[in-house]
């Protein structure tokens, strides 16, 4: 059956926005950010793992997304905007009480967290005037309750940017990252499922892709031979294999957009 549609990266139709969250939401989120949709685009929009967990408030909705596995693609109403909070590597599991692996490739309503605070949330967000002032309102609720959260553990953001910067084979580097941590294959099997929601295989395969897309974007030209090398991948046919299947489009299409 033929595609419905032609693949497009969620920053591509409108305009992405990313800031520091207040200063006490610090140890715990790491940005905060607004998503707008041009009037004129129609269709679903491709976000593509980042293994992130976000609270998100969208057309009056206030959620909780986890991780991805492969590429979301949640059909977006033109002219809409998307509002979110990104927690810092480890974070998520202090605020949200539960198993991270239950959202993994979710978005579950933060009423099952938060109850009825929750829709408090969602509401005041909703009758804000400007963006700044759904942003500020997003972020009041966490700031009052930061002082009360037990920080993240150091260790989750060394796990989380290591991947990231070290372009070696998989297998060397979850070896390499054990060596650093000092601790063994269940150890750092465990802390990832604790911290991120899934194991550091999926980890580091996600964060190459990551560490793909941030080559890509400036360095377009090179072509995806040297791309796929550098970050990470065996060689150009495990690049495009891996691109297609966590963003559903080929790995040209892919750094094309990217690039853009």
């Amino acid at each position: 059956m033929p595609r419905a549609y032609e693949p497009i990266l969620a920053s591509r139709p409108g305009r992405y926005v990313e800031a520091r969250p207040v200063a006490r939401l610090l140890p715990h989120f790491q940005s905060v950010w607004m998503s707008s949709v041009s009037p004129d685009h129609s269709g679903p929009v491709v976000v593509v793992p980042d293994g992130c967990f976000d609270l998100l408030w969208r057309e009056g909705r206030f959620t909780v997304v986890g991780p991805d596995i492969a590429a979301a693609t949640p059909e977006l109403r033109p002219g809409s905007i998307v509002l979110g909070i990104r927690f810092t590597p480890g974070a998520a599991a202090k605020w949200l009480g539960q198993p991270l692996a239950e959202i993994i490739g979710r978005e579950v309503p933060m009423a099952e967290f938060w109850s009825g605070t929750a829709d408090r949330v969602a509401d005041g967000i909703g009758v804000a005037s400007s963006v700044g002032d759904k942003l500020r309102v997003l972020q009041e609720f966490p700031a009052a309750e930061a002082p009360e959260v037990e920080h993240p553990r150091q260790g989750a953001t060394m796990i989380f940017e290591f991947p990231r910067s070290d372009a070696s084979a998989e297998g060397r580097k979850i070896m390499a990252l054990r060596e650093r941590l000092g601790i063994s294959e269940r150890t750092l099997r465990r802390q990832c499922d604790e911290f991120f929601g899934y194991g550091p295989k999926t980890f580091a395969r996600i964060l190459r892709f990551q560490r793909f897309q941030v080559l890509a974007r400036t360095n377009a030209d090179e072509g995806l031979s040297p791309l796929a090398l550098r970050a990470g991948y065996a060689d150009q046919a495990h690049l495009t294999r891996e691109v297609q299947s966590l963003c559903g489009m080929t790995a040209g299409e892919f750094v094309r957009q990217v690039a853009a």
